[in-house]
């Protein structure tokens, strides 16, 4: 039986989170009143944090997949320490508020991760729990576990519905991510009603046919049953473990069981009987100096306990093992940087190589210099040419670098987001460009959280060729241009890809995506390596005073040398601007900027083999495709959609005289 103190502590936390949903008239008391005891029992028995030190490096790490619960998370984080006093809980989801409707990573103290959209919690997990793995093996010494944390989740019935937590899971299950535990609030309820309307299937079955290890808490109130469950998934040194939790919905609410309570905030009066179901006397938005204090000795005093005992292992770590403390220092905090250059990758002028082997060339160098880097590609190796260092990452190799993620596009890109979001490793990912479709929702949440992880893609126009349409980018370079904190290359040749790919190594904040070519492109003579970091730079500047102007960018770059030489031969002078990034070049002074594309210069004409649109703000006319592709040999594509000199001469030439 549970004890008075938590059950104390519990009811404090229902009623508080239905009062803090309640004023806001906005927010899921579902959750809240149901799973309330799994989180008190995670917290104040198992998660070991410290406010007083947010990013301690061995803390465990707690994930609300099911993000729309954010006052449940928001309450324990104030019971922890943490800077949310209780005029913040008041201020749940209004203007300014540090409690925003979901947990916003960077903007409240304690949050680990951006939630929200359902099974993203899930499969950013992953990666954190492979960083773990991989930290734990690269530094652990006999008797000196010095990395040695847990990655917690709380998710719900629609997290496990999403196709990205089933990916992320079959991978966690086959790398055997032991300190890996999800605990699932398991009520039968959604938002539009029953779970056995939407699915039929049995999430003990999936998770064990996926390599997990099933438990099953059957009273979701119990909290010593519920605790019981969290040490035998501990104890597991096989595989990760889903500890399934059978709750009440909207339990001690009038609407309890129903789906109504999922997402519809209690009235007063419905208010007044949950706390007399509850049997709970204390004024609203008030908390007993017992349930207070209770709370800072398990879970604040307990957090800086085992912090000072952290430490001090440290201490014994730096003794006898000096040469590991000082590469996990520097792995700590984020001081390991490129020291030199020598050995970069260089390709001659007037040789011709596709950029997606320049990328692949690039990041081998670049992993041999820093040992953070840490990812692979989608089944896509032979294709991206990107894969990480050290061997294959696993179980029996947890020093390697190289993830093989499957066919799995949705889920590695949460994965590179987690390995990223713990802290000391850099994760990076490659696939096919047009499947970035597959990867868009977990690198927006990269854009939200500033993560600065890394997303390459090969195959970046139609010139994929035969596989046709379905594989031939058309919108997603404008999708991803269009997304703020996001960084985003397409480069013209071997030397911009390869200062690109130092400018991504470089971030420290916001997501990089470098997209590369399947086809070989000629290494130009007027390409800047410096260039690239402003965004955009003359290429090509004609004899005479240019009066009109290319801007351009990836393999169209050597097609407007071309025109803009014939032209140059014609006494027509046109300049040529390179733009590999347009988000770069918006980021310069307007001085540069006007240098580079000069208002007084109003002919203007981009050329992009993609869509269009983004390329109206820099000029009037746009040769780009705005239909989808074909399938045909690469020799075909040119002349099927205006990409040769003689089209583009012509185009230019009714612009000019127009």
């Amino acid at each position: 039986m549970n004890n008075y103190i938590d059950n104390e502590c519990i009811k404090t936390l229902r009623v508080l989170g239905a009062e803090i949903i309640t004023k806001a008239k906005s927010g899921h008391p579902g959750i809240v009143l149901g799973a309330a005891p799994i989180v008190h029992t995670l917290f104040t028995r198992h998660l070991n944090i410290d406010s007083n030190d947010e990013k301690w490096f061995n803390r465990d790490r707690f994930i609300l997949s099911a993000g729309h619960g954010s006052a449940l998370l928001y309450m324990m984080l104030h019971f922890s320490g943490f800077n949310l006093p209780m005029k913040e809980l008041a201020n749940f989801r209004q203007k300014d508020s540090l409690t925003p409707g979901h947990p916003e990573y960077g903007h409240t103290a304690g949050v680990e991760m951006t939630t929200g959209p359902l099974g993203q919690g899930i499969a950013t997990s992953v990666g954190l729990a492979i960083a773990e793995a991989h930290l734990a093996a690269k530094f652990n010494k006999p008797g000196c576990d010095i990395i040695d944390h847990y990655t917690y989740v709380l998710c719900g019935d629609g997290d496990l519905q999403e196709g990205i937590a089933m990916e992320a899971m079959a991978l966690a299950g086959h790398l055997q991510l032991n300190k890996l535990i999800v605990l699932y609030d398991s009520n039968d309820i959604q938002l539009d009603g029953a779970v056995s309307l939407a699915t039929s299937d049995c999430i003990a079955d999936k998770v064990k046919a996926m390599n997990w290890n099933y438990l099953r808490v059957e009273d979701g109130n119990d909290v010593e049953e519920i605790d019981e469950a969290i040490k035998t998934a501990k104890m597991s040194a096989d595989r990760p473990t889903l500890i399934e939790i059978k709750t009440e919905i909207g339990y001690g609410a009038p609407t309890s069981g129903e789906s109504s309570v999922h997402g519809k905030p209690l009235t007063e009066e419905e208010l007044k009987i949950l706390r007399d179901n509850l049997d709970y006397h204390q004024m609203a938005f008030t908390v007993s100096s017992e349930v207070s204090e209770y709370y800072k000795q398990s879970i604040i005093d307990r957090g800086i306990q085992a912090n000072t005992s952290w430490n001090y292992s440290m201490s014994e770590y730096a003794k006898r093992y000096s040469e590991d403390y000082e590469l996990l220092n520097k792995y700590m905090f984020n001081d390991l940087t490129l020291d030199d250059y020598e050995g970069l990758p260089e390709f001659s002028v007037g040789s011709s190589v596709s950029t997606r082997v320049v990328m692949g060339k690039v990041l081998d160098w670049l992993s041999s210099k820093l040992p953070t880097l840490v990812g692979g590609s989608a089944d896509l190796t032979p294709s991206t040419m990107v894969k990480g260092a050290n061997g294959i990452f696993s179980k029996v190799n947890p020093l390697g670098r190289n993830i093989k993620f499957g066919v799995r596009e949705h889920a590695m890109a949460a994965i590179t987001n987690g390995i990223t979001l713990h802290g000391s490793l850099r994760g990076f990912c490659a696939g096919f460009f047009v499947f970035s479709d597959y990867m868009k929702p977990a690198i927006r949440l990269a854009a939200i959280m500033h993560l600065p992880s890394l997303f390459f893609f090969s195959h970046d126009t139609v010139c994929v060729g035969e596989d046709g349409p379905t594989h031939q980018p058309i919108e997603q370079l404008t999708m991803f241009r269009s997304m703020p904190n996001t960084h985003v290359f397409r480069p013209a040749d071997a030397k911009e890809m390869a200062s690109a790919m130092l400018l991504a190594i470089q971030t420290e904040q916001d997501p990089t995506i470098i997209v590369s070519s399947r086809q070989n492109l000629e290494v130009l003579d007027c390409t800047d390596f410096d260039g690239v970091s402003k965004g955009g730079y003359i290429a090509f500047e004609p004899k005479g005073t240019p009066g009109a102007l290319f801007v351009t960018c990836g393999s169209e770059l050597e097609l407007c040398l071309k025109v803009a030489k014939r032209l140059e031969a014609e006494d027509v002078f046109v300049r040529v601007v390179s733009m590999p990034s347009m988000d770069l070049f918006e980021a310069q002074s307007e001085e540069y900027k006007n240098h580079i594309l000069p208002r007084r210069i109003t002919k203007r004409m981009a050329v992009e083999m993609g869509a269009s649109m983004s390329w109206y703000k820099y000029a009037s006319k746009v040769h780009g495709i705005d239909e989808f592709g074909k399938s045909m040999p690469l020799h075909h594509i040119a002349q099927c959609y205006g990409f040769t000199e003689e089209i583009i001469y012509d185009e230019f030439m009714s612009l000019i005289k127009n």
